[in-house]
């Protein structure tokens, strides 16, 4: 086993790349190590030592100057453009860098004179310029409904008064609404391409180079190790390694793709129907995005989005993350035990010692960026001082040692994911530019509240509902941006805590990886495991069945994001533990202390339904909202758990006795 999970091989998506000659892989690698230059001399602020300080508007269209003219170099036009650089895709690039150069020369000018509203003819005409090339860029980089989304909306303030309310708002021209989002803070440069600009890259680099030198391999030994032996025991290594997996690289698909390839064949080897093992994978990498310390793109925007430092989001993620994965951990326990599934032989399985000797440099590594992002809350700069460390230690071993093709490999792996995120955050940033510049942010929120009738649980399925949908048709990123515009303040203005609101979109933006009809994360699993894509889908769905309940746990009684008494998290923690485990005994048909619950054919199905409601008493937060206290909740949970557990255990007794 030490040797089948031995190489780390990151996953790739070649096919939505030109393939480019070496001249072109050069280009990209000059653009990649330019842009980390320009972010760290504005991060590490190293124009006090005499140099020039470039204020922020500066920073962002340099940056911009060097990601979006690469944005028409990797990403062919259509997909029959994958080979050479056509000479459109040239001029595009070089009016790329000429346009924000020239942004860039009157930077100063546009924030000392207030040009975001009365900005003058040569800069509406550049600012047409760059629009196009924003949604161009969008389009490659983001696919088709993101650029629909963008296109529309971005337009908003020029149809506005002729839409019916409560969407209609006033009219702006054309150039003026353009300009707004080229030179605003509400724009182009609005919050999404801030958080990349300012936290998103540092983190983005870290992942590749953890990805790069090995990491995938050591959290797949090291899940393995701890692991692998216990009945049920790759589905289980499935969760771990995904979970931290899935936290560095922020990408569901890619962490399927990455650690699936192991933990899926090794899952339907100790007896897993193809279907299960694929849907334990799905809902494992589903999770990892959600798992502190990185959690992915959009957490950093969330922090950027609610001015909170983003140790805050960690801090808040955690309990949520614990009980996800608690959930699917013990699901796949009962299933084992019920179905008498085995672990894999030891002597197969790398040694914890071992594997903790060969990739010791990763658990410091890790620990140096907590106590940078928790203890000294240097987010910013946190995952440079982890990247240079991880990179220099790893050129001392052997092992994963980068030769000059590694390196090289590294930085194009990074260019590529800066130059993607890039177009897609500066695209979507003209969202919020347009519904800035008609107003509609402050009114929107009420108008919602009205639509709702003022009821906080109608506005609360409205925006899961929509979180799902916007799940299904864009990026999570996308999908959570839109939301946080539009649904959070309706929801905050109600009375709910406003990090539970962000966190709840985020939560059920992620689902629609695990939930038919689309479900790309269990999709994607379905054909490493061989298996029919809709019934791994809806296997996915049923395992982490959890995750669809967690988020309105969490915004009802915001204790379970650790804002609260350290009494009050401990309670609803524990009644939430408590919860899902009886929850998984009844979708799973095993309860855990008392055993196999089909023993009856007649009573199984009345004891698993008095389960699911036990659990859920158990589970839903006590507090204003539910109008009852967890004492008064977990006390009805338990009289309606007695005679379920009860009737499970004679039937047991009987199945014994009968042997």
């Amino acid at each position: 086993m030490s040797q089948a999970v031995g190489q780390d091989q990151p996953a790739t998506a070649e096919h939505r790349y030109r393939r480019l000659t070496p001249f072109w892989k050069w280009v990209l690698v000059s653009g990649t190590v330019l842009s980390l230059v320009i972010s760290i001399y504005q991060l590490f602020n190293l124009g006090r030592f005499g140099g020039f300080v470039a204020i922020d508007t500066q920073y962002f269209y340099a940056l911009l100057g060097v990601l979006l003219p690469l944005v028409f170099v990797i990403f062919p036009s259509h997909a029959k453009s994958v080979g050479k650089v056509p000479i459109y895709d040239l001029f595009l690039a070089a009016l790329a860098i000429g346009v924000n150069l020239y942004f860039l020369v009157y930077a100063r000018d546009i924030v000392d004179l207030g040009w975001e509203y009365a900005a003058p003819d040569h800069i509406k005409y550049a600012s047409v310029v760059l629009w196009l090339l924003a949604l161009e860029a969008v389009r490659r980089a983001g696919g088709l409904p993101v650029f629909l989304v963008v296109f529309i909306v971005s337009l908003y303030p020029v149809y506005a008064d002729n839409l019916p309310v409560p969407f209609d708002a006033s009219n702006e021209d054309f150039t003026v609404a353009l300009a707004y989002h080229a030179v605003s803070s509400e724009g182009i440069f609005g919050i999404p391409f801030r958080a990349f600009a300012n936290l998103v890259i540092g983190f983005l680099m870290f992942g590749v180079a953890l990805q790069y030198t090995g990491g995938g391999t050591f959290f797949l030994n090291l899940a393995f190790a701890l692991l692998g032996h216990v009945r049920g025991g790759p589905a289980k290594v499935a969760i771990f390694a995904s979970g931290l997996m899935g936290s560095m690289s922020g990408s569901v698909i890619t962490n399927v793709l990455t650690t699936g390839a192991l933990s899926i064949p090794a899952m339907k080897r100790t007896g897993f129907s193809p279907h299960y093992a694929g849907g334990v994978e799905a809902c494992a990498s589903t999770g990892g995005v959600l798992m502190p310390p990185i959690m992915g793109a959009t957490a950093f925007v969330m922090a950027t989005y609610l001015e909170v430092p983003y140790s805050d989001i960690v801090i808040a993620a955690v309990i949520p993350s614990v009980l996800y994965f608690f959930g699917l951990f013990i699901q796949i326990d009962s299933y084992a035990a019920r179905m008498g599934l085995e672990g894999l032989p030891k002597e197969e399985l790398p040694s914890v010692r071992q594997t903790l000797l060969e990739g010791w440099h990763y658990v410091t590594v890790f620990g140096l960026l907590i106590w940078m992002l928790l203890y000294l809350q240097r987010e910013a700069l946190a995952p440079y001082y982890a990247t240079v460390l991880l990179i220099v230690i790893n050129q001392f071993l052997k092992s994963s040692r980068w030769n000059f093709d590694g390196f090289i490999q590294f930085i194009l792996g990074v260019g590529r994911l800066f130059v993607e995120l890039a177009a897609i955050l500066a695209g979507i940033g003209m969202i919020v530019g347009a519904l800035s510049l008609t107003g509609k942010i402050s009114t929107l929120a009420n108008e919602l509240l009205s639509m709702a009738g003022d009821s906080v649980i109608v506005l609360l399925m409205m925006g899961a509902l929509a979180s799902f949908i916007m799940g299904i048709g864009v990026t999570v990123t996308v999908a959570y941006i839109i939301l946080a515009i539009t649904l959070a303040p309706a929801l905050t203005e109600s009375g709910l805590n406003p990090m539970a609101v962000h966190l709840f979109m985020l939560y059920w933006g992620m689902l629609s990886f695990i939930t038919p009809p689309v479900a790309l994360g269990a999709f994607a699993a379905a054909s490493l495991a061989q298996a029919k894509p809709m019934r791994t889908g809806f296997e996915a769905m049923r395992l982490g069945s959890v995750i669809y309940f967690i988020p309105f746990f969490f915004v009802l009684n915001p204790a379970l994001i650790m804002q609260g008494s350290a009494g009050e998290i401990l309670n609803v923690f524990t009644t939430a533990i408590i919860g899902i485990i009886i929850l998984a005994g009844a979708l799973q048909g095993y309860l855990l202390g008392i055993g196999d619950l089909s023993s009856n054919v007649f009573l199984q199905w009345p004891i698993r339904v008095a389960l699911l409601l036990s659990a859920m008493l158990f589970a839903v937060p006590g507090g204003e909202f539910t109008g009852y206290s967890n004492l008064e909740l977990a006390f009805a949970g338990a009289v309606v758990l007695a005679p379920a557990a009860f009737l499970g255990w004679l039937g047991n007794r009987g199945k014994v006795a009968a042997a």
